[in-house]
């Protein structure tokens, strides 16, 4: 491919992001696939890699930066978790070497929280924080996802983070709890509903109901015929909200940076206006985290050197 320098690559648990950037950053390229790590372990990992890149024609030595869960315990090769509070030049420093005969491959680390805060981990939402922190970003940034991330950033570093498991309850209830006959058949969560904005309340001023709250979905469904959409949209609302009263104690009722994409910046973004959030900055969470993989790469392959 003409004027590719390098390849970077969100691998994650259950899906596989692909792009071949120039020197510059702009993308010439990009594959994607639902060759998630359990996917990717059976395949194997240098083939799964290599076979998107044969498809776009990418030649041998043009090097490859990566993150996400290919690098834990059970990835491809294990990139150990720097500590909080962790900077840009130690992600990059302790980025994993990864044994390849045809292009040099190195994988990020995640960030570790450790002591007194309790014990956390991340790995991919550290790269999407890295354009932020290069642009001289401090305070918190909220990260959606099957486990959203609260992440407070101090001095160029992240100092702490706390994750909320929103999206795998929200997916778990939806499809495989008592909950899950009451929103069957229903479509995606409107973040403008009347029932969205009244679980959001619910569950921001009583986090300690929650228990209660999930199973009078149920409830009426049986009692009152609620429908699916309705029901569906209290689910994500208390559940959104049960994390913001979580987040409040974190500090997340200052100003945010909100990393995103998809629906569920619509639905963060209605719910932090209604948790009394006054000022929210978006972020796309994909050209982030592709920015972030940009500058690892340019900062681990020394790319400016390779390419004058």
């Amino acid at each position: 491919m003409i004027g590719v320098s390098h390849i970077v690559v969100d691998w994650g648990t259950s899906s596989f992001r692909l792009w071949a950037l120039d020197r510059a950053g702009a993308v010439l390229a990009e594959r994607r696939s639902a060759q998630g790590l359990a996917a990717s372990a059976a395949e194997g990992f240098e083939t799964v890699l290599e076979t998107h890149l044969a498809a776009l024609a990418i030649p041998e030595g043009v090097p490859v930066m990566m993150c996400g869960m290919v690098g834990s315990r059970a990835g491809w090769v294990e990139a150990a978790y720097v500590d909080t509070p962790a900077g840009l030049d130690r992600l990059t420093e302790k980025a994993a070497l990864v044994p390849s005969a045809r292009r040099p491959v190195r994988i990020l680390p995640g960030i570790a929280q450790r002591g007194a805060q309790g014990s956390d981990v991340m790995r991919g939402e550290e790269t999407q924080l890295l354009p932020l922190i290069r642009e001289g970003f401090a305070g918190l940034a909220c990260l959606p996802g099957t486990h959203s991330k609260w992440v407070r950033v101090e001095e160029g570093k992240v100092s702490g983070f706390a994750t909320f498991m929103t999206g795998e309850l929200f997916h778990l209830l939806r499809s495989a709890s008592i909950v899950a006959p009451a929103v069957d058949g229903a479509a995606t969560v409107d973040p403008r509903s009347e029932a969205f904005a009244r679980g959001v309340g619910d569950g921001l001023a009583a986090p300690d109901m929650l228990g209660s709250e999930l199973f009078r979905l149920r409830a009426a469904w049986l009692l009152e015929g609620a429908g699916p959409d309705a029901a569906l949209a209290r689910l994500s609302g208390l559940l959104l909200g049960a994390e913001f009263a979580g987040a409040a104690r974190f500090g997340g009722r200052g100003p945010v940076a909100l990393i995103a994409s998809g629906p569920a910046a619509a639905l963060y973004r209605a719910a932090l206006a209604q948790a009394g959030v006054a000022t929210v900055t978006t972020h796309d969470a994909e050209d982030c985290v592709r920015a972030g993989l940009h500058a690892a790469a340019v900062s681990a392959f020394r790319l400016e050197r390779m390419s004058a």
